[in-house]
């Protein structure tokens, strides 16, 4: 599944303002993991209040937290997460990020984080990576 989205990244943006541009709480509407749709991820909530992050499933139960950091002068953009709660404690995720608008995209190495950081927004087949695009939830 490729997605025809157009993606405006923060380039030149200094780190600070693309956290401050990523702020609060978004929603997951579509995910892939290696090449299907991943519908057991759709409908988690991320957030981001400073440098932590965490995600609930859609029922409302922690399933990830911990500190991130994002650096928005390489492109892609980069997106680290250091999980220090949740299922994945003491696992560290590399990532992309992309922001349109409201609508957030990040690909990561969650399903395998021994894998490099992701080099496109894609998650094929065996790659490692899951895709999720995330629209920013209203207050």
């Amino acid at each position: 599944m490729i997605f025809s989205v157009s993606l405006v990244l923060f380039y030149g943006q200094p780190a600070a303002s693309a956290e401050t541009n990523l702020q609060g709480n978004w929603t997951a509407t579509k995910a892939e993991r290696d090449g299907k749709a991943a519908e057991d991820v759709v409908g988690h909530r991320l957030a981001f209040t400073g440098n932590r992050f965490h995600i609930q499933s859609r029922d409302g139960k922690l399933v990830y937290a911990g500190s991130v950091r994002m650096d928005a002068n390489v492109k892609p953009a980069a997106i680290d997460f250091e999980n220090t709660e949740g299922t994945a404690k003491g696992q560290a995720w590399k990532g992309i990020y992309a922001l349109d608008g409201d609508t957030l995209t990040i690909v990561d190495n969650a399903p395998d984080p021994k894998k490099a950081r992701p080099p496109a927004f894609e998650a094929k087949s065996g790659s490692g990576y899951v895709l999720i695009t995330f629209k920013r939830a209203k207050p």
